[in-house]
């Protein structure tokens, strides 16, 4: 049996195990009313987001005492029209659930958070230090992009007659959203609630991103279950690299390039060369450099910082023109906990691997207009990753038809974003709903990518008995990337292999 105890907003729940009478929260003031519910036959796991593509993750486990843990809590991004309505609405109660648990922190995980807590949810969100510290900043910066993005479409709104748009949350909301936060370290179990035991190993991927271990013990039965959150490269020059985790009962694995292998580390310095000698020298053109913020600027910029060191870089100005990026390399600065020892020997030779001469970081919104107006040879690596949103958009529209130009995709895309457009060859693409014609050259370099290629997800999982893996779901990939790295799996021996639909059920028996 589970009382639900009712006061105002919040639940606060009393539960029997054994006969020992728990109470989670104290309660020191009336209670306005009690409700009986009945408790699940099973415990389940759900699947909101990331279920046969790549972005929105969200994945709902329900204990059969009612208790609710969320997994991810991410953006949906690059689904045309149909991404704002999913981003608004969850397909579940947000006010019922507990725990929520943070792999890391870039948008397609943690940017929809805000509207967790917009409506209703007010249990802990429970992540590394780092993520909540990228947290904080890539938050904010979305609620100021959804501002900044309505206010641009309204105008247009307005003149076609149409009903004003809302952003989605504010960041009034991202405020209320960050009070929630509750850290915990990597490497150690802890105990979140009665037969909750979670514990953080590194995945590498970007600043403080985690796998996430979960031990559930409910009627003298524990169930182990592991979820992979993004997987790291085995060569990362900055971050540790994914170390092994415990034996797990259910495995939620990313698949991301589970059909796909990356180049060189070495060769794709040396094309990054090539492509901005190309650019920037022999065509006297621009080089535009769509990244994410958090990881993969930082990435390129040290790339560029060791090619400077070198002598290799040739003198030409490169501007990184995200805010957001600016303060994502500072908190990349104060978690050096996470670099790997390269990276940390690297730095007492050179103690600023993020800066280097000619480097200049842009945060005022009139001189990234003036970058438009310049007509110098430069570098401008800009967010966000897929060009989905931010400044790089604008960059795109002021350069995309001149042929001296290079817009380069360094990491993953959906097909339906601006970035996935211009990966697939588009000779005409829409920006800010007017279309341009593509004439600028599109390069790409995938090899930048954060996440593991299906060799370095194979040695991931390596750790793992498959024979003891009751079930293993792969997330986050498109549907024919899942069935390549599905097959690859059971190559090594894994059984039970399922791709989840999106909002499909699952029991963990």
């Amino acid at each position: 049996m589970q009382l639900i105890l009712h006061k105002g907003k919040k639940a606060f729940f009393t539960r029997f195990y054994g006969g020992n009478f728990l109470i989670s929260n104290f309660l020191s003031q009336p209670v306005d009313k009690i409700k009986e519910e009945p408790l699940n036959p099973l415990m389940t796991i759900t699947f909101h987001g990331a279920a046969r593509t790549v972005t929105g993750s969200k994945h709902l486990i329900n204990m059969q005492d009612g208790r609710q843990i969320l997994l991810d809590c991410g953006f949906f991004q690059g689904r045309g029209a149909d991404t704002d309505s999913m981003n608004r609405h969850f397909g579940f109660d947000p006010s019922k659930i507990d725990f929520l648990i943070l792999s890391h922190a870039h948008i397609d995980h943690s940017g929809n958070i805000p509207n967790l807590v917009k409506q209703g949810f007010n249990g802990k969100i429970i992540s590394t230090a780092a993520t909540r510290d990228l947290c904080a900043i890539m938050l904010a910066d979305s609620a100021h992009i959804q501002e900044y993005d309505v206010k641009y479409l309204n105008k247009r709104r307005e003149r076609e007659n149409k009903v004003a748009l809302k952003p989605i949350y504010t960041i009034k909301d991202v405020a209320e959203a960050m009070n929630l936060f509750h850290t915990i370290p990597f490497n150690k179990i802890n105990k979140i609630d009665e037969g909750i035991q979670l514990e953080f190993t590194h995945s590498g991927h970007i600043l403080g991103a985690a796998g996430v271990n979960l031990t559930l013990t409910e009627n003298h039965k524990s169930t182990r279950l592991f979820f992979s959150g993004d997987i790291g490269r085995s060569n990362d020059k900055i971050l540790k690299v994914p170390e092994p985790f415990h034996q797990a009962d259910y495995i939620i694995c990313e698949s991301t390039y589970g059909n796909r292998l990356h180049d060189d580390p070495e060769k794709t310095e040396k094309k990054l060369l090539e492509i901005v000698t190309e650019t920037c020298v022999s065509n006297k053109g621009k080089l535009i450099i769509p990244a994410f913020s958090l990881g993969r600027t930082q990435e390129i910029v040290y790339a560029l910082n060791n090619l400077y060191n070198k002598n290799k870089l040739p003198k030409i100005k490169v501007f990184v023109d995200s805010p957001l990026a600016i303060s994502a390399t500072g908190i990349m600065q104060a978690h050096t906990e996470c670099f790997n020892e390269k990276m940390r020997q690297t730095m007492i030779d050179d103690p600023n691997p993020f800066g280097f001469e000619n480097l200049f970081y842009v945060r005022k919104a009139e001189d990234s207009i003036r970058l438009n107006d310049s007509k110098e040879p430069m570098i401008i690596i800009s967010a966000s990753g897929m060009a989905e949103a931010g400044r790089v958009k604008h960059h795109i529209r002021n350069n995309i038809e001149n042929p001296k130009n290079t817009i380069l995709i360094v990491g993953y895309c959906t097909q339906d974003s601006l970035g996935g457009r211009l990966v697939n060859k588009a000779e005409e693409v829409s920006i800010f709903g007017k279309k341009y014609p593509v004439k600028a050259k599109v390069r790409v370099l995938n090899s930048y990518s954060a996440h593991a290629d299906y060799e370095e997800m194979l040695q991931y999982l390596s750790c793992q008995d498959p024979a003891r893996v009751r079930k293993t779901f792969l997330v986050h990939g498109d549907y024919d990337v899942q069935q390549n790295w599905r097959e690859k799996l059971r190559e090594k021996g894994f059984k039970n292999i399922e791709i989840p639909e999106f909002k499909s059920s699952w029991t963990l028996d």
